[in-house]
């Protein structure tokens, strides 16, 4: 199987076998790879799948713009949140075979300094997917009132020590680089707790995800994502931190139910017809190989769903 030009080096994709085994079942239809990213997952398909058309999305016009050009797919610029909006035109159907949602950060916004994601790299503190959104990371972290930055690093961050962050961040700012920042929030974390991971990771994921909206919108997709799916057809995600996941597994198992009538009800009243079946009956993880290769798909979680008709 071949990867597309110089994919690896933007971004080596994550459970590659996985996806597009799991996706077999839709190569002969449409499938919208929700996350293009470096394109791997999509080449993977168009490589494996002689039969399969695929729609790329990206909020970036870095990855975009690295896409080689093949009748068989068809890129887009935009948000994943707006796949809803996005059926139906450019020559894509209404209804499509597979969704492919893979939510992790590429590598190549990872590493290029200039983008603001890593805070082991000097850059500007930015972390917009898109390079066109208004909000970036600068104007949270110069703006937001010490309340305002402990509640985005506890809730999107899961850090213990958000308030102590918060407060150091207040104290010190303005910042407009990301070293800067890393180096604030090492400060205000106790030292048997630098031990563990480097001690911005949770911070500037929090960042992140407050920069891009990305839960808001990951909660937006999988509610409309199951109605433009064919019975057959199938949704993969792979998430990388509990937040995603637990969004993802809510939402298929809210599909997924059947009647949900008072247990003491003689018969069912509500009249609910699941139309999703759960393919994983917990989330799959890469190989122990896989994480040695790649250390940044440790923490991937995959999990898989079908349409049905109800």
């Amino acid at each position: 199987m071949t990867q597309p030009i110089n994919s690896e080096s933007y971004h080596l994709p994550v459970m590659l076998q996985e996806v597009t085994s799991w996706l077999a079942p839709a190569a002969s239809g449409w499938i919208i790879d929700c996350t293009y990213g470096g394109g791997g997952h999509t080449h993977a398909l168009l490589d494996e799948y002689h039969d399969v058309r695929v729609v790329g999305i990206d909020r970036d016009e870095d990855a975009l713009h690295r896409a080689p050009t093949t009748e068989r797919l068809t890129l887009v610029k935009a948000n994943y949140r707006d796949l809803a909006h996005i059926v139906g035109t450019r020559g894509i159907p209404d209804r499509v075979d597979g969704v492919l949602l893979d939510l992790g950060v590429s590598s190549h916004q990872l590493d290029t300094a200039g983008r603001g994601f890593s805070y082991h790299r000097a850059g500007p503190l930015d972390m917009r997917m898109g390079r066109d959104s208004d909000t970036d990371a600068a104007s949270i972290v110069n703006a937001a009132s010490a309340a305002e930055l402990t509640a985005i690093i506890s809730r999107y961050g899961e850090e213990r020590f958000a308030k102590r962050i918060a407060q150091a961040i207040v104290a010190e700012r303005p910042f407009n680089d990301t070293a800067t920042l890393a180096l604030c929030i090492a400060d205000a974390v106790p030292a048997p707790a630098r031990r563990t991971g480097h001690p911005a990771r949770k911070t500037f994921q929090a960042l992140r995800i407050a920069v891009n909206d990305e839960l808001d919108g990951l909660r937006d997709t999988m509610e409309s994502v199951f109605d433009l799916l064919n019975p057959g057809g199938r949704i993969v995600v792979m998430a990388y931190h509990s937040l995603e996941d637990r969004i993802v597994k809510r939402a298929m198992v809210d599909r997924a139910l059947a009647c949900v009538c008072p247990p003491d009800l003689p018969v069912c009243v509500c009249g609910l017809q699941p139309d999703v079946k759960i393919l994983t009956r917990k989330a799959v993880r890469p190989s122990d190989r896989e994480v040695q290769a790649n250390p940044r798909a440790r923490s991937a979680l995959l999990r898989v769903a079908e349409k049905v008709a109800p």
